[in-house]
C-alpha cells in the first residue's frame, strides 16, 4: 500500500492529503493489522508529532519526520499498540516509536514513547458524542444522490439498510476507499442472491456536498463498482447530505469532521439499519469486512 508521498508535511487528516502521487483506486484490497512476525517484519524508527487521537479506534495521526527506507514526512493515521498507550498521548506531545511493517503491508506503531508533551493541555470535550445503539430510531435525514434525487432515510423502510460515511476525494488506502471496496463487494455477493438482493439496499453518502456534487458521486460509484451500468444505483447509491443538515447527520453517526485548508479529518462510520427503520448495528473504524455485515443483513431479516 506504501507509495512516496510528497516531501512537505501537511496538516493532520485520517484521509492523506490530496498531493498524494498515488490515487487510491476504490478496488484496492485493505490491510488489516495483525502481529509481528519477527523473521518477517521489518521495523523502522520513527519521529513525530501527535496531531488527533481516536481511542475507540485504537489509532492516533502522527506528523511524523522523514522514516529512512520508509516514506517522506507527512501525516499519517497508525494504529497504536497495546492501545492503553494512548492513554499517556495528547495531541501536540512529540514522539519516537519503531513502525512494524509486514510482508502483506500492514503496519502499526511500536515501543511509542514520549520526547516532548505538548506545551498545552489537550482540551476536554464539549460534549459527549453520540454513539448509534441497537434498537435507535434513525431520523429521516434528506439527501440528494448521483441522479439528482432528494431522497431521504425513511423511504428505505422495509429493506435492510447498509449505509456508511465517506467522501470521493479520500486517497488512504484504509479510510474511505477501504469501506467503498467492501460494499462493492457485498453489492457483488447480494446480486448472485436474488431473495436478499431484493430485500437489501446499500448506500453511501458524502459529507462533502460541496464537491460531492451528482457527477461527481455517479463517477465514483462507476469507478468503486467497476461498471458504467446505471442499474448499479437501483441498489447501491450514492448520495450527498446537504450542509444545513450535516451537523446533526454527523451528531447521530458519530462522525467527526473538520475541514481545513481544502482537505477533511474525518472518522469513519458505517451502520446496518434495519427494515423497520432502527439500528441493527453500527461500526466505529473500518475493522469490519463484507462477511460481518453479510452476516448482520441475515440476522436483521430473521429478527423482522
Amino acid at each position: 500500500m506504501f507509495r512516496k508521498f510528497n516531501s512537505s508535511p501537511h496538516p493532520a487528516i485520517f484521509c492523506l492529503c490530496a498531493v498524494l502521487i498515488f490515487s487510491a483506486a476504490c478496488n484496492r484490497a485493505p490491510s488489516q493489522p495483525g502481529s509481528a512476525n519477527s523473521s518477517t517484519a521489518k521495523r523502522y524508527q520513527l519521529k513525530g508529532k501527535v496531531v488527533s487521537i481516536d481511542k475507540n479506534a485504537a489509532t492516533a495521526n502522527i506528523n511524523n519526520e522523514p522514516v529512512a527506507g520508509f516514506m517522506d514526512p507527512m501525516v499519517m493515521s497508525y494504529t497504536i499498540k497495546p492501545p492503553s498507550t494512548l492513554d499517556q498521548l495528547q495531541p501536540g506531545d512529540s514522539i519516537t516509536a519503531d513502525v512494524v511493517v509486514q510482508p502483506d503491508n500492514t503496519y502499526w506503531l511500536e515501543n511509542v514513547k514520549v520526547t516532548a508533551h505538548s506545551p498545552t493541555p489537550a482540551d476536554k470535550p464539549a460534549a459527549t458524542v453520540h454513539i448509534p445503539s441497537p434498537g435507535d430510531e434513525v431520523p429521516d435525514f434528506k439527501l440528494v444522490n448521483q441522479n439528482s434525487q432528494h431522497t431521504s432515510l425513511h423511504q428505505y423502510r422495509g429493506q435492510t439498510l447498509l449505509l456508511t460515511l465517506i467522501y470521493t476525494r479520500c486517497p488512504f488506502p484504509d479510510f474511505c476507499p477501504r469501506v467503498s471496496h467492501e460494499f462493492a463487494a457485498i453489492d457483488r455477493q447480494l446480486r448472485a442472491d436474488p431473495v436478499r438482493y431484493g430485500k437489501t439496499h446499500l448506500l453511501s453518502i458524502s459529507f462533502d456536498p460541496t464537491n460531492d456534487t451528482p457527477k461527481v458521486l455517479r463517477a465514483y460509484g462507476f469507478s468503486c463498482a467497476g461498471t458504467k451500468d446505471p442499474a448499479l444505483f437501483a441498489h447501491w447509491e450514492f448520495s450527498a447530505i446537504p450542509q444545513t443538515e450535516l451537523p446533526e447527520f454527523a451528531d447521530y453517526f458519530a462522525l467527526t469532521y473538520k475541514e481545513e485548508g481544502g482537505l477533511i479529518t474525518h472518522s469513519l462510520s458505517t451502520a446496518v439499519i434495519s427494515p423497520d427503520g432502527k439500528i441493527f448495528k453500527w461500526y466505529h473504524g473500518a475493522d469490519w469486512q463484507a462477511s460481518d455485515l453479510l452476516q448482520d443483513i441475515a440476522a436483521a431479516h430473521s429478527a423482522s
